[in-house]
């Protein structure tokens, strides 16, 4: 379909700079606005959420062009938590394990060769930071409190919890 070569013309580097093609994918956007074909319209409500992840960066990411260049970036972590998608949100592992996920993640940059045992062995006692823990700690709360059959449960635990500190 045409529609779709021309949102696609906007992505690739080579038709411009990011703020010319960031302006192409805008004009195309209020087009398609005004345009009452069910297809366009949905295709403006998807170019709307994405916006905002497609064009970051700017004209300094141009090794990065879609989802699997980003996560052989960083070396394709498992779960695709840090793939752009288009929306504001993280992902839940990253918001919840991020202080030491990053970390392992990256830990590539600065050692290319695989990790022996005598190099990790130091770090196996290592505890995660206070704030990563209450982060778990409030998702396993939120997650019981999503479920039927743990809710009641749950909630009897938070009663009787808050009667002893009080």
């Amino acid at each position: 379909m045409k529609e779709i070569r021309a949102i696609d013309a906007t992505l690739d580097v080579v038709n411009g700079s990011a703020r010319q093609r960031l302006g192409r994918f805008r004009q195309i956007h209020v087009a398609y606005k005004a345009d009452p074909k069910p297809f366009r319209q949905h295709a403006r409500k998807m170019m709307q959420s994405w916006e905002r992840g497609l064009f970051a960066g700017g004209d300094r990411v141009t090794e990065l062009q879609d989802n699997l260049d980003l996560e052989r970036w960083f070396r394709t972590p498992k779960g695709h938590e840090r793939r752009i998608h288009g929306h504001a949100h993280a992902g839940v592992r990253i918001v919840r394990e991020g202080p030491t996920l990053l970390l392992a993640l990256d830990a590539h940059v600065t050692h290319p060769a695989p990790f022996t045992e005598a190099e990790l062995r130091p770090y196996r006692d290592a505890v995660p930071p206070p704030d990563q823990l209450a982060a778990i700690r409030r998702h396993n709360i939120m997650r019981r409190a999503r479920s039927r059959k743990e809710r009641q449960r749950l909630l009897t635990e938070l009663e009787q919890r808050l009667r002893t500190c009080v």
